[in-house]
């Protein structure tokens, strides 16, 4: 082998043990959590997993993958930086793609906004980087800056009821107007028509951002009936604030239970 060629083997070698190195640590770090819990803290050590494994994850009908796109939401809204590479982690392992991950993300945009979500797009950037996945990735938008209202408007009326989006666009006063626009042209036509998540997908996860932000009752209620319109019926709902009870906590959790039998009454 001549000099040069060995010059790059080495090189190569170097980089891939620098790269495995780092995403070995990630990857592990969940693992080395609970050890140091169980060093430091056992009896939570053993209460949180007694209950997460054993009394939440088993409860419920949320296939895995849900389970996962819900939970990477979530830990956005409540803001869990250092939580969340482990959960985006865990949920590539299980089903959800780079695609999908990176999605859930944009969903957060509108409703947490960008000042809050911008970290977790570099988080995502950076596990996906060191999972080997070449950025960006392919593209998802479907919309164009001409198109974008119209399109949002008939996302919006697919999720709401057309008669309901047309009285809300008609009843907002002038100097609100603008408002209405950017809700259906941004909210529902930047991110919504968006492909890689479908439209019933992406309506639990707006649910899910809303419980687990708290503050947005108002918000929640008015998904929950977006949610019922597109199919995710009252236990979809219940089951998903079960999986994310032991993440935001029992006041959400309760609060967006009470908005669920509010408007899906059983």
């Amino acid at each position: 082998m001549k000099l040069w060629q060995k010059i790059l083997t080495v090189t190569a070698l170097i980089v891939m043990t620098s790269v495995s190195g780092c995403y070995l640590h990630i990857w592990h770090k969940e693992e080395i959590k609970m050890k140091d819990l169980n060093k430091t803290d056992p009896e939570l050590a053993f209460l949180w997993g007694n209950f997460v494994n054993n009394e939440v994850k088993p409860q419920g009908n949320l296939d895995v993958k849900t389970r996962f796109l819900v939970l990477l939401s979530a830990h956005i809204a409540t803001q869990a930086r250092g939580e969340y590479p482990l959960i985006l982690h865990q949920a590539l392992d299980n089903g959800v793609s780079p695609v999908e991950a990176k999605e859930v993300v944009y969903q957060a945009i509108p409703y947490v906004g960008m000042a809050k979500v911008y970290d977790f797009l570099r988080l995502t950037n950076r596990v996906l980087r060191q999972r080997g996945i070449k950025l960006p990735l392919e593209e998802q938008s479907n919309t164009t800056p001409e198109n974008r209202l119209e399109k949002g408007i008939a996302v919006q009326s697919s999720i709401f009821g057309k008669e309901h989006i047309d009285a809300m666009r008609a009843s907002a006063p002038a100097e609100l107007k603008h408002i209405q626009d950017y809700l259906s042209a941004n909210c529902f036509g930047d991110y919504y028509t968006r492909s890689g998540l479908d439209t019933k997908t992406r309506e639990l996860l707006t649910f899910s951002l809303l419980v687990s932000m708290g503050g947005a009752d108002p918000q929640v209620k008015a998904h929950v009936q977006g949610n019922l319109n597109v199919g995710n019926n009252r236990q979809v709902l219940l089951d998903t604030v079960t999986q994310l009870l032991p993440y935001i906590g029992y006041p959400r959790s309760l609060n967006g239970i009470t908005a669920i039998n509010e408007i899906a009454k059983e």
